[in-house]
């Protein structure tokens, strides 16, 4: 994930479910970043991030934890570990793509299963919603965007 922001990281971002602040504070880091905004709907998740935003003081000039979005355009948007404990992902996937500047990137994941033996029981893994998402994501980040390395007549 670290590598994916600091290649990807851009301009002004979004960490939307941003957890204990990890990937928040490496983007305040990379050079090419403005400005991290930080949002976690887990309280505690947030009071322990501005405390350690603190505690590290200077070096995190550009991050800022809001518990509401102070932009309407973002060029980053990350969403790590998120998109599997919300109730309608593909709305979240829609939102996520008005708020991105015209030629802004989302880095996200997500893991749509309640594993093999219901280890993760507060995961999504309706098959129908998870096969939405899917569609969503092609068509509002995908195609378009990115050209088929091949043709109908040839073999990969």
């Amino acid at each position: 994930m670290l590598n994916l922001i600091v290649d990807f990281a851009k301009g002004w971002v979004l960490d939307f479910g941003g957890g204990v602040g990890t990937h928040s504070f490496a983007k305040a880091l990379c050079p090419n970043v403005t400005e991290v905004q930080y949002l976690d709907v887990n309280p505690i998740n947030c009071d322990f991030v501005l405390e350690r935003s603190e505690k590290l003081g200077g070096y995190l000039t550009k991050f800022k934890s809001h518990q509401n979005l102070k932009l309407n355009s973002f060029d980053t948007i990350m969403c790590f570990d998120v998109m599997e404990h919300l109730p309608d992902p593909i709305s979240q996937l829609i939102e996520f793509h008005k708020l991105l500047s015209s030629d802004g990137k989302l880095l996200i994941n997500w893991y749509f299963s309640k594993g093999f033996g219901n280890e993760y029981p507060f995961h999504l893994d309706n098959t129908a919603i998870v096969k939405y998402f899917f569609q969503t994501l092609q068509s509002h980040f995908l195609e378009g965007s990115i050209s088929p390395p091949f043709n109908n007549n040839q073999m990969l």
